[in-house]
């Protein structure tokens, strides 16, 4: 990992974009890094587009701004893609993490071209099938975590072992299958070629 990361993350009010980028600013904490989690909303409600965003270095992080220039997009809902710029600003030498099931040449249409790496995942299919419901942020999270490498695997699982042992502490039968999302997550994460 280079010596400050900053991501950015676009999904809609209720899918857990925030939840997830403050679960990777802790767990990147939990590894000794300085970390920023934020997100950026309005008074949006419910399905309304919103950004969240994390910094994460070696060294005191001393930015206190949004993110104009990511080295990562994390897209939680492909439904973005054609309404928001997701790849503004993004660097080229970066990566886009995008849940979705859509064809490289559709992926390709929306992001403009992007010409850096594009990964996916289906953020649905692993949800349902660890979770038996809809939450694409578990994930999304684990994606995002292997694709820019900000740590190791085995951390990263055992520091969200503790963060949903509290965070979950009075609904603990979530918790083995929150684990299992992140688990099957990091496997299925795809670079499109």
């Amino acid at each position: 990992m280079k010596d400050l990361v900053e991501i950015r993350w676009h999904g809609r009010g209720g899918q857990g974009a925030k939840t997830a980028s403050l679960l990777l600013a802790d767990a990147a904490f939990n590894t000794g890094k300085y970390i920023q989690g934020f997100p950026e909303y309005g008074p949006e409600r419910m399905g309304a587009p919103i950004t969240a965003y994390n910094r994460i270095s070696d060294n005191p992080i001393r930015i206190h701004s949004n993110i104009y220039e990511p080295d990562y997009v994390v897209v939680v809902d492909d439904t973005l893609l054609e309404s928001v710029d997701v790849t503004a600003g993004l660097k080229q030498d970066g990566a886009i993490v995008i849940n979705t099931t859509k064809e490289k040449d559709y992926l390709t249409k929306v992001l403009h071209d992007y010409s850096g790496s594009v990964y996916t995942i289906d953020a649905r299919k692993v949800s349902l099938e660890t979770l038996g419901k809809y939450f694409p942020n578990t994930p999304m999270l684990a994606a995002i975590v292997k694709v820019a490498g900000i740590m190791e695997e085995k951390d990263f699982l055992e520091d969200m072992k503790g963060s949903f042992g509290h965070k979950f502490a009075k609904k603990p039968e979530v918790i083995e299958g929150n684990m299992k999302a992140l688990e099957l997550a990091l496997q299925e994460v795809q670079k499109i070629q």
